[in-house]
């Protein structure tokens, strides 16, 4: 570096994927694409056996340093976080360094570890999740515990091969797409729907766009409002190549009961549903709906805004109380049903009479939220803390 030559700011570029083959291929394609760029990988598939974690340091050029990091409360992400801050610290004190890229492992969510990276003051340059899209379907599908695919970050590690899988994908607004011969139509219009605003970059080719990609700049605060159950950017209607989302909202609350009684239907439906509900027996409670894999995560995410006295509101953000306006009602405010579902041959027609057969008929809703408090509380086991 010349004397007088400006010393570069470090960026960071998480990579994220349970597809390892996309992810490291995405990694080199980095490496061999941007000057003065290093990754950093922390293994944790040993960690149960050996009590550590493998950090791996290389360029383009190959492996640049190795080291071992203890487990942290018996949990490898722990030791992840422990350890990824001060190597990234002294990557960015070292005035050489210009992107360091962070090969999250397998089943590391990229959304806490951009938390991380963020909270300690470094710069973000990029979130990206690496997809080979002849995949798509398999890990959407998956519904095995981590733990038992050997993918586990902690003991008390109950996620999915599928939720996780998802939420790898959703929450990153950059996706490295592997060129997949498997790969067909079907794969490709399923990966877009479920990320529609995402920007899919080909990980083939000159590596210039996704160097590009990689110093985009990437808002933590956005992104996590971005998949909130409250507000979240969730796909709209589309139909292509076989594969569909279907969009429900309604403004009447579910029956407790009879939605209860459908879950196992809705939730295998459809490869991946999401969104927000309300309960009749539970009018101040927003409901989130997660499903993948055939497994449903349902549990409270606050209040609905419409329950909360007006000097509440000025506690909550902004991009919140512009989602509630959206879907305001002058009866019932911000309650309201709005859920998604994706999948290839989706039947839209069979759901939307399922949803509605769960709603509140009319004498029920005519009746009035007093006599909804005496509905049966099917709900409680998932929604009391």
């Amino acid at each position: 570096m010349a004397r007088n030559e400006p010393r570069p700011t470090l960026s960071v570029a998480l990579v994220a994927g349970l597809n390892a083959d996309a992810r490291t291929a995405t990694v080199d394609r980095l490496l061999a694409s941007v000057p003065g760029s290093v990754a950093l990988h922390h293994d944790l598939s040993t960690a149960a056996a050996h009590g550590t974690v493998r950090r791996t340091v290389r360029g383009a050029g190959g492996v640049l340093d190795t080291g071992e990091t203890p487990l942290v409360n018996d949990c490898a992400c722990c030791a992840l976080r422990e350890d990824l801050v001060p190597e990234l610290e002294r990557l960015a004190a070292d005035g050489v360094t210009r992107l360091a890229v962070v090969e999250l492992w397998d089943s590391v969510e990229p959304k806490a570890m951009a938390e991380v990276v963020a909270g300690a003051g470094l710069a973000i340059g990029a979130v990206i999740t690496a997809v080979d899209p002849a995949l798509v379907l398999p890990c959407l599908g998956n519904g095995d515990d981590l733990a038992d695919a050997g993918l586990a970050a902690a003991p008390t590690d109950r996620r999915t091969v599928a939720d996780t899988w998802a939420r790898q994908v959703e929450y990153a607004p950059v996706l490295a797409v592997l060129d997949s011969p498997a790969a067909d139509d079907e794969d490709r219009a399923l990966l877009a729907q479920l990320h529609p605003t995402a920007r899919q970059v080909p990980v083939s080719g000159d590596g210039g766009e996704l160097a590009a990609a990689a110093f985009a700049g990437f808002d933590v605060e956005a992104a996590a409002a971005a998949q909130h159950p409250a507000c979240a950017l969730l796909p709209q209607e589309a139909e292509a190549a076989g594969v569909g989302t279907y969009v429900w909202s309604r403004h009447r609350p579910f029956h407790p009961g009879r939605l209860y009684a459908a879950l196992e239907e809705l939730t295998c439906a459809a490869a991946r549903s999401r969104g927000r509900f309300w309960l009749a027996d539970r009018p101040d409670t927003l409901v989130a709906w997660d499903a993948a894999g055939g497994a449903l995560c349902v549990e409270p995410a606050g209040p609905w805004l419409a329950s909360l006295p007006d000097a509440a509101w000025e506690l909550v953000s902004p991009v919140r109380r512009a989602a509630a306006a959206l879907d305001w009602h002058p009866e019932h405010g911000d309650r309201c049903q709005h859920l998604v579902f994706t999948s290839p041959d989706l039947d839209r027609d069979g759901l939307g009479r399922l949803l509605d057969s769960c709603l509140l008929t009319d004498a029920e809703f005519a009746a009035g939220p007093a006599a909804w408090q005496a509905l049966p509380s099917d709900f409680d086991a998932f929604l009391e803390t």
